[in-house]
């Protein structure tokens, strides 16, 4: 498994969105969402996508993680993992050392256990997920 940086488009990404259920954008509105998204990163087993997340925030303080999906055959196999590691170290190495910012998600009700393993903390609401929050030094 390996994951790639800014290799999604529109195609795969909405194969890759609609891969867990969800309904997709119009494909001219997921063309946009992906060119003012900070980063992209495409988690490949061999050739074939199986993941994917995409990274938006202002480089500063803020980050917000959106549309992290993982094809239903490839959940609990470490990709989710992977591919949030990446993220991670995506920030780190593009922020000032020493310096906190916040990294925050909207989970579905599913991925719950899943962010709290990886130290995001809940932050509660009724009607879907959590919103979720980690501050990355």
């Amino acid at each position: 498994m390996r994951v790639e940086i800014n290799t999604l488009d529109t195609e795969l990404f909405l194969k890759l969105y609609t891969s867990v259920g969800w309904e997709p954008p119009a494909s001219e509105q997921a063309e946009i969402a992906l060119k003012h998204t900070l980063a992209a990163f495409t988690a490949y087993d061999g050739e074939k996508p199986v993941g994917m997340v995409r990274l938006l925030g202002d480089m500063g303080m803020s980050f917000y993680v959106k549309d992290f999906a993982v094809v239903p055959e490839y959940q609990s196999k470490g990709v989710g993992s992977l591919l949030i590691n990446a993220l991670e170290g995506f920030i780190r190495d593009n922020i000032p050392k020493n310096r906190a910012v916040s990294l925050e998600l909207i989970s579905t009700k599913k991925a719950v256990e899943f962010y709290r393993k990886k130290g995001f903390e809940e932050r509660p609401c009724d009607w879907d997920g959590p919103g979720m929050f980690k501050m990355l030094m």
